[in-house]
């Protein structure tokens, strides 16, 4: 007989907004499961509302890893998450259960099932040059810049994002290769078998929209711009911080310099998270080996839940 093998892990993806917690929760109390969370703003301590952070007692539940981790002047990359994530899974395997990674964060399920792509090293001075013409012409000069030579890594990024036009540019110049080849090298790898893959995958898409708006105005009812007025004083923080760039924060923030009243600052952040979730949709339409699920059907947990009975022989 070939000797059982388990999963290491069973990976649960899905957009913002999709109930991702909540099931997680559910399966982490019916099965011998732990939660690491996947997540690149929820490392952060004291980005808690927007971030949809699970609450203390939900926490006392099911304990979720790598979650405050970092300080919001800190930076964190897909390699320190691979790095941080294998270490939680060895120690939850160690006590006898099942990790299960759960979030949104979608290259970092891709870095951690298939492995990073070895991109050219940051470049201080190509990154001054970059945003000395981003001061001088603008982020949306740049990201049409990049559309000519990077038309695939333009398409993914929007004009104004600033982080990512910097870094596909500074790779282009720093290699003379596309950002999106190296990405492409990267998920021509095969999965890992023995991960099992699992995406909410929310329909009609106009009940993930209703979702999304609905939580960020709770968002903003339970104190979301006075969490920002705190991150704000923090000395070394700043709007263009990493941690900052997160969805609903960048938003918050420009209300709070008074680029925006509060109902643009509103409007906007639920339009970026929209797009943001239509990203992570895109993300799994091309995971290979994901079975996928529609959260907002009545019997999605025990679906979910006798598919991973089923892989983990229970």
């Amino acid at each position: 007989m070939p000797e059982r093998t388990e999963p290491p892990a069973v990976c649960l993806m899905g957009p913002t907004a999709s109930g991702k917690t909540e099931l997680a929760v559910r399966l982490v109390e019916n099965l011998p499961l732990a939660i690491i969370s996947v997540d690149s703003a929820m490392v952060y301590r004291g980005m808690d509302i927007g971030t949809a952070k699970p609450e203390a007692a939900i926490l006392r539940r099911a304990p979720h890893r790598l979650i405050d981790i970092r300080e919001p002047e800190d930076t964190y990359s897909a390699g320190d998450f691979v790095r941080d994530a294998q270490a939680e899974m060895a120690n939850i395997r160690a006590a006898g259960r099942v990790p299960l990674l759960v979030g949104g964060t979608m290259m970092y399920f891709r870095a951690l099932t298939r492995g990073i792509a070895e991109l050219p090293a940051a470049d201080a001075q190509l990154r001054r040059g970059i945003d000395r013409e981003a001061r001088a012409e603008g982020w949306p000069a740049l990201h049409a810049r990049l559309a000519e030579v990077d038309p695939a890594a333009a398409a993914r990024i929007a004009p104004n994002d600033s982080q990512r036009i910097q870094r596909a540019l500074e790779v282009w110049r720093a290699s003379g290769r596309p950002l999106s080849a190296w990405l492409a090298d990267e998920q021509s790898r095969t999965p890992a078998p023995c991960y099992l893959r699992i995406g909410l995958v929310p329909e009609p898409r106009a009940s993930l929209h209703r979702r999304i708006e609905t939580r960020f105005r709770h968002m903003l009812e339970a104190g979301f711009v006075d969490e920002v007025i705190r991150l704000q004083q923090r000395p070394a923080l700043a709007a263009g911080s990493p941690a900052m760039r997160a969805v609903g924060y960048r938003q918050i923030w420009s209300y709070l310099d008074g680029r925006s009243t509060l109902d643009e600052a509103y409007r906007n952040a639920v339009t970026a998270t929209r797009q943001l979730a239509k990203r992570q949709m895109t993300w799994l339409r091309t995971e290979d080996g994901l079975t996928c699920h529609n959260p907002l059907e009545e019997d999605v947990f025990g679906a979910i839940s006798a598919r991973i009975r089923e892989r983990l022989e229970l």
